[in-house]
């Protein structure tokens, strides 16, 4: 799996002009599935990304998780978090799992993530175009790869 997380004030989805999905502090994780991914790698990942202290406590300083600051996720599947762009300048999507293999990992993913969170996470809908808004704070981004944890 590969993640993107985004610290936003708030983020949302929006399909073909209407808003499907919308949250205000909290998590923005855009989602990329390898066919080769685990429920080990799920769970390692979802409960890294609802540990994470990347929020800021009274003194400013980044201490703080999504859970502690009671906030909140929204998940959008992103398989181009795969692209391969060392040849040519088409990006190759080889390493993304085909629909079949990701769409399962996706729902397990946002459950999993759900249950670690403790309430409900706000999801785009796999495979559509989405427009994604946010505005991130801080700028904070994290990238994870459960393939390479020391990244």
């Amino acid at each position: 799996m590969r993640i993107v997380i985004q610290r936003v004030s708030e983020a949302s989805v929006t399909i073909n002009e209407e808003k499907i999905s919308s949250i205000r502090q909290g998590l923005l994780v855009l989602a990329s599935f390898e066919a080769t991914d685990t429920v080990e790698d799920l769970d390692w990942t979802c409960k890294k990304i609802t540990q994470l202290r990347i929020f800021d406590d009274l003194q400013g300083v980044m201490n703080l998780s999504v859970q502690d600051i009671e906030g909140e996720i929204l998940v959008v599947s992103q398989f181009t978090l795969h692209a391969k762009t060392k040849k040519g300048n088409r990006p190759s999507y080889i390493n993304a799992a085909p629909p079949d293999i990701s769409i399962p990992l996706y729902h397990q993913f946002v459950e999993t993530l759900s249950e670690n969170l403790g309430k409900k996470v706000q999801t785009g809908v796999f495979g559509a175009h989405m427009v994604v808004g946010l505005i991130n704070d801080g700028p904070v981004t994290i990238i994870i790869d459960s393939k390479n944890k020391d990244f």
